[in-house]
């Protein structure tokens, strides 16, 4: 399967999410091949005409913008652009991030403001189909100019064959796909080298990952939320409808009625409770996962907004004879709300963490650390110390990125957005809140088979969910190695159908 840029259509999380399930391959429209061409046609003509220098096209960059280059030092200007800034260091980007990359620069050029040659993005297609994926670096964005550091490690390899990529399972020189490809450097056109390097990319495509990441634990979360209050034997009452109609967020709305799908039908839910509240992890779990529900709405706005806009400067407007230098590689649009979902996956996370404290302290008649014969064994004593170190780490990311700036470019970048360091911290956030919810899952299910013990169980979707997982992590009866159960827990929440 194709998906096909169509510069008049929305590129939606939803469609993307559709790209990676099929592996589908991605090809340029008509219209969006004629935008290209029509805004490069148009700037080629411009330099002909106008005698004043146009920013990044005939004149150097950042602090350097008041110095005239020469036609003739055009293309060598835009590739030594793209080699100078190519400063990437620290760990390697994921290649799922790398991949998205790719597909949103493609989709950045189809609107045609950009001015970049009809061959220079059909390259970044071919390496997104051939699955080449160039070697990218976490640290290097200040999220101001847009993501010039990432972005030209991501196009040194891609567009000039040089660095190093991915392909075929293992890490080479360019030089080496580029040989059995045929394929050759390509010979950068004015302001082409900005183009690529000036956009938000990197901090849209950490974005894009974090939020399909973010929605798929936001429904894990009820799932085992649901699953820990059965098992804790909670009460049923904070997750009515009617209590929530008189505050309606829809996020806690949401979230409720999940709750009560996930449990219709359960035997434990429905039996007399001696206990008159839950805890707030349970009682106030509408509104904290909903809270966090709402916040990955708004996030997602923002950055649907985001990967369909031009966001390189300066940008060439064909139809009002225009290029005009401004500030769309900004990186505050996307570092605000990368921070504010940090803070709501880290709730989710912080939530979790409290119901697995619960769950082993030895309440309502399950036993202390979930394990029959505590003392001798230690049981779930210290899942809950890891889901805590996590817990407590994704904490300290949520610190905002977005308050902090470091002025650079001899001063004239004098505010940055620091919305790198938000893409990766949230990433990071992301993968946090995963593994506490599987020590969650873990002890959950733990607790659960103590009631069956009782002779009670819970609804018949959590006991096909929790059937289902003990394929992969059995009972825990005397102590075990555990690390591996948790491991196998979090691939158990990366592998369901969600």
């Amino acid at each position: 399967m194709t998906y096909t840029f169509n510069p008049n259509e929305k590129l939606t999380l939803d469609k993307i999410q559709e790209i990676i399930d099929k592996k589908m391959t991605l090809a340029l429209s008509d219209e969006a091949k004629r935008r290209i061409e029509k805004c490069r046609n148009y700037l080629n003509q411009k330099m002909e005409t106008q005698k004043e220098p146009i920013y990044g096209v005939t004149t150097g960059f950042g602090s350097l913008c008041n110095i005239s280059i020469s036609k003739e030092q055009l293309s060598q200007l835009q590739k030594n652009l793209v080699m100078s800034h190519a400063c990437g260091v620290g760990d390697e980007v994921p290649a799922e991030v790398v991949r998205l990359m790719l597909l949103l620069k493609a989709q950045n050029f189809t609107f045609g403001y950009s001015g970049a040659q009809l061959q220079t993005v059909q390259r970044l297609i071919d390496c997104y189909n051939d699955d080449i994926l160039p070697v990218v670096y976490q640290q290097g964005s200040l999220g101001a100019s847009g993501d010039l550091c990432p972005l030209a490690n991501l196009m040194l390899p891609a567009i000039l064959g040089m660095g190093d990529v991915y392909w075929k399972g293992r890490r080479c020189d360019a030089q080496e796909v580029y040989k059995a490809k045929g394929w050759q450097p390509i010979e950068l056109q004015s302001k082409e080298g900005l183009a690529l390097l000036n956009g938000t990319q990197f901090m849209s495509s950490y974005a894009v990952w974090s939020l399909l990441k973010a929605r798929r634990l936001s429904r894990q979360a009820d799932m085992v939320l649901s699953l820990s209050l059965d098992a804790f034997d909670g009460r049923i009452e904070p997750f009515y409808e009617c209590l929530h109609m008189v505050r309606p967020h829809k996020g806690q709305l949401e979230t409720a009625a999940a709750v009560r799908c996930w449990l219709e039908g359960s035997e434990l839910i429905k039996r007399h409770k001696e206990h008159v509240q839950d805890p707030y992890s349970f009682r106030c779990a509408p509104q904290v996962h909903g809270a966090a529900k709402d916040t990955i709405r708004y996030v997602e706005s923002v950055v649907e907004t985001e990967i369909n806009s031009t966001t390189d400067n300066p940008i060439v407007l064909p139809d009002e004879d225009m290029v005009i230098s401004g500030g769309h590689f900004h990186g505050e649009p996307l570092a605000m709300v990368l921070d504010f979902l940090a803070i709501a996956v880290a709730e989710l996370g912080a939530i979790s963490e409290r119901r697995t404290y619960q769950l082993i302290d030895a309440k309502r008649g399950l036993p202390s650390f979930l394990v029959a014969k505590p003392g001798l064994n230690s049981g779930f004593m210290i899942p809950q110390y890891a889901a805590a170190a996590i817990a407590s780490q994704s904490k300290q990311l949520c610190t905002p990125c977005s308050v902090d700036s470091i002025p650079s470019s001899q001063n004239q970048e004098d505010l940055v957005s620091m919305g790198g360091n938000a893409a990766t911290k949230t990433y990071r956030v992301c993968e946090n809140t995963e593994r506490i919810l599987a020590i969650e899952l873990f002890n959950a299910a733990q607790a659960l088979d103590f009631r069956h013990q009782e002779g009670l169980k819970s609804s018949p979707k959590i006991e096909q969910m929790v059937a289902d997982y003990r394929k992969t992590v059995n009972f825990v009866d005397i102590d075990q190695v555990m690390y591996k159960h948790i491991h196998a827990s979090v691939r158990f929440l990366q592998d369901m159908a969600m």
